[in-house]
This record gives C-alpha cells, structure tokens and sequence, in this order.
C-alpha cells in the first residue's frame, strides 16, 4: 500500500471499557488475509510475513479484543463474526484509500512516476520486455514495477495499474482493450527421432495440470492421450516449452512462442479451443491518467504488428519485420 495510505489509516480507534485503543492498520490488514485465505500460512505469504509473527499477532488483537476474531478446525480458520465484522472494514478502507491514490494519480497531465503493471511470467519472458523496453526510451519518467503473477491481481485495490491478461472474460469492473486472440498448437522436439503423432500413436505427452486454466489444457491433452502416455503434468504454462525441447513429450504451447524456436517443429494446426484473447485492461479511475493511457496506447501499437504471429499464421510475415520485432527476446535462435 503506498505511503500516503498508510499515513492516512496508521492507526484506527476502536472503544473499550478503558476508553479508545489504537488498533494498527496492519492488524486490519492481517484479520483480512486471514478470513479471504482461511488459513494462516497463505495469509503471512501474501503479507510478506512468517507464519509464526502472523499467530502471535493475531493472538495479541484478539487478547486486546477480549474476543475470539477466529474459529480454528482442521480444515482452516472460520471468522467469528467480530471477524467478520473487522475483515469487512478493513475490505472498507482499504477501496476508500485506493479510491484516493486512483483520484491522486488521475490528476497528473504528464506521463511520469511509478506505472505497475502485471503479467503472467510466459508473457513476460516472450511477448512483454521488449515492448516494455521501448516503451522506457520513449517515456523516460515514468518508472515500471512489473509483477508477474498467474493470478488476476486486484487493480481496484491499486496491486497493479494496468494487466496484460490472457482471458475469454475480463471482471466487469475493469476496462481495456482486446488486442488480439492467442493461438495454441501441438509442438514436438525438432529432432528427427522425435515422434510426430498428435493423435494416437506413441507419442508421450506433457500437460498443464487441472489447476490451469480450469482445467482447459488438461482436458484437452486428456482426451487425445491416456494417463500412462502423459510423462509430465506441470502447475503452470512454464516449463512446458523446456519439457517439450528436452524431448519430454509432446504438448501444447503458444504459437508465438512455438513457432519462432528452432528446436521445436508444430505438430498441428492452431486449436480453436485452447485460443484465448489478449486484453489490457485498467481501472476505469485510472484510464485517463497519463502514464496509464500513454503505456496503453504504446502497448496497443506495438500488438498490432505482431498479430500474425499471436495467431500462428505462418507465413504471414514475408518482409520478416514482425520477426524483427520479436529478435530482442530470450531464446530466439540466431
């Protein structure tokens, strides 16, 4: 939380029988974590604390309290209603204080200061760094923090200023840009011994786990190959091209990707249903500040161009500039 906030909610008052006790915001913020996670492990891991500060913590509000915030079972820790009742104003000034920092941020004319911007790690190591960087010569004061994240961070609670998301449904509550559909396709290893089939055969295969995408890529190499031919599942889209490479198996990936490496060959056209749209998306205060709408504008040009490529239309680039475009990124063979 910026500075500014934390000025502002340093400390919130709370009557008691001695009169008005400061209660951190902090300890807000801790209740919160908790009652949105259900246990106190991930709790202390989004707050950057250990599991062991965040239990004597929470034990010390709840002794100031008088009053139980949590009930604990097996399966978690379940809010009291005093819980619920803190959670909930923390949730409460916390949008007060982003609504603040969005109106604070929305009033500067000229694209400069600090521009959060979050992506998934394959779009950041593939697709984003080059237009990031281009991006950095032609606005010089305008500083990036660049989280990258395979979860949907909160832009109304200021996590990020802008996203650059891979979804078939934006929140609702957020506006952007659809800046193109990305293409998946089956790749194999280059190499002559690989095995080649898509569907049937012998071909092993590696998979995103159920836990990705809701399951989209799990169901789809499920239903081209059984349990035994799938050599390895993976929590996330990364490490799949490595896995792919290394001759693991064969399996799905971005074209963008696939297709610009020189050790992997496609195995299949684009399938129509791993395709996913490309959208870059803000919160509606933040839209028009300057830094937010100049990295926008930036951003949508630059996409533009390269569209061929995020659809894994190959052969669509003859002048070679879109490859050109994509040189400045890790693993491009020379």
């Amino acid at each position: 939380m910026p500075c500014r906030a934390r000025l502002f909610l340093q400390f919130c008052k709370r009557g008691t029988e001695e009169g008005a006790v400061p209660v951190a915001w902090d300890e807000f913020r801790l209740v919160q974590a908790i009652a949105d996670r259900g246990a106190l492990a991930p709790a202390a891991a989004h707050l950057g604390i250990n599991p062991s500060t965040a239990f004597r913590r929470l034990a010390a509000v709840e002794a100031e309290l008088g009053a139980p915030l949590f009930e604990r079972h097996r399966s978690g820790y379940v809010p009291t209603p005093a819980g619920e009742a803190m959670a909930a104003a923390a949730a409460r000034m916390e949008e007060e204080v982003a609504r603040f920092d969005r109106e604070v941020a929305d009033r500067a004319q000229t694209p400069s200061g600090l521009l959060r911007v979050t992506a998934a790690a394959t779009l950041v190591t593939d697709f984003l760094m080059p237009i990031l960087g281009r991006f950095r010569a032609r606005y010089r004061q305008v500083q990036i923090e660049l989280v990258t994240s395979e979860e949907a961070l909160n832009l109304s609670r200021r996590d990020a200023d802008v996203a650059l998301r891979a979804t078939h449904d934006p929140p609702p509550n957020l506006v952007g840009r659809r800046l193109g559909t990305i293409a998946w396709a089956v790749y194999g290893p280059a190499r002559e011994d690989a095995d080649g089939e898509t569907d049937g055969g012998d071909a092993d295969w590696v998979s995103p786990s159920e836990a990705v995408a809701g399951g989209l890529f799990a169901r789809f190499v499920a239903a081209r190959a059984g349990p035994e031919r799938i050599a390895l599942r993976l929590n996330s889209v990364q490490g799949l091209c490595e896995a792919i490479v290394e001759g693991v198996g064969i399996g799905p990936l971005p074209c963008y990707r696939g297709d610009r490496l020189a050790s992997l060959r496609r195995l299949s056209g684009p399938e129509p249903e791993l395709a996913g749209s490309l959208w870059l998306l803000t919160h509606p205060d933040l839209r028009h500040a300057a830094r937010v709408r100049a990295f926008m504008d930036h951003v949508a040009a630059e996409v533009a161009p390269l569209r061929p490529v995020l659809e894994g239309r190959q052969g669509d680039d003859p002048s070679g500039r879109v490859t050109a475009r994509l040189e400045a990124l890790p693993g491009t063979p020379s």
